[in-house]
This record gives C-alpha cells, sequence and structure tokens, in this order.
C-alpha cells in the first residue's frame, strides 16, 4: 500500500542506464585494481583521504581566508574568483601530477612508458602561468567592458 505523499525518484530509463553502467564499470575497475596487492591500494586510497580531509581542506580553507582578506582590504573582493580558480586548477594538476613533477617515479615512469618524465615540472609552470594569465587577461576585459571600453 502506497502513502500519496511518497515518491520514489527514479529518473528516466536512461538515467537509471548510465547510473546501473557506471557502477558496473566501477565494480569492474575496483576488482581489476585489488586483484594485485589490494592491501597496499586500499591503504594508499585510506592515506589520501585522511590526507586530504584532515591536512588539506583546513589548508585550502586557510590559504581561502587570507585571500578574501587581502581582496577585501585592497576593497576589491568582487575580483577574488579570478585568483581562485586558476589557483584551484594549478593545484589540482599538481596533485595529480605531483610524483613526476618532483621526479619522485621519473625513472618507472620512463621504464613503464619509454618516455622522459624531464618536462613535467616546466609543463606545470607554463599552464600555471597561461591560466594565471588568461585569469589577468579576463580581469582587464571585465573591467574594460564595466568601463565602457569601445563605446566611443
Amino acid at each position: 500500500m502506497r502513502r500519496p505523499g511518497i515518491r520514489i525518484p527514479l529518473g528516466s530509463p536512461l538515467q537509471l542506464l548510465l547510473l546501473i553502467s557506471s557502477f558496473a564499470l566501477t565494480g569492474y575497475a575496483g576488482v581489476r585494481l585489488l586483484e594485485g596487492d589490494w592491501f597496499e591500494v586500499v591503504l594508499w586510497f585510506v592515506g589520501a583521504a585522511v590526507l586530504h580531509d584532515l591536512v588539506l581542506v583546513p589548508l585550502y580553507g586557510a590559504a581561502d581566508r587570507a585571500l578574501l582578506r587581502g581582496f577585501e582590504a585592497a576593497g576589491t573582493r568582487r575580483w577574488v574568483s579570478y585568483v581562485r580558480v586558476p589557483a584551484a586548477l594549478s593545484l589540482l594538476l599538481l596533485l595529480v601530477w605531483f610524483p613526476l613533477i618532483t621526479g619522485r617515479v621519473a625513472d618507472r615512469y620512463a621504464a613503464g612508458t619509454g618516455l622522459s618524465a624531464d618536462g613535467f615540472p616546466a609543463r606545470w609552470l607554463l599552464i600555471t602561468a597561461v591560466l594565471f594569465g588568461g585569469s589577468a587577461v579576463w580581469v582587464v576585459l571585465s573591467r574594460w567592458r564595466a568601463g565602457g571600453g569601445g563605446k566611443g
């Protein structure tokens, strides 16, 4: 017997098919990943979660508060996103490619791929410069449009 006010939100058949497919793919990847040295993989995931939640999240929050205070002191709080976005993307790339950027696994990378890991630090710095440069251009264009630039 169904109560009149309760509905189970299932979504469309395509959404259900995609959800079931993603669970199946995730399960398959998990089984393949854990078939070798499962203890070290599980240890790595737990360590990464603890490191992220107990160390990195408080650091993110402190850095963001300092950034906000700096922009508020300058009276330009609306421009804070122009620093947040490239910084977040750059830090995400650093987090993902940290072992190669620091050269800690360069030998293993070269043995596994046949490629050199020498360019990773320079590429990461170049991508970071492009992100912040693009953000600076965006700020200039936004201020130019807001000031009526080009309308003469």
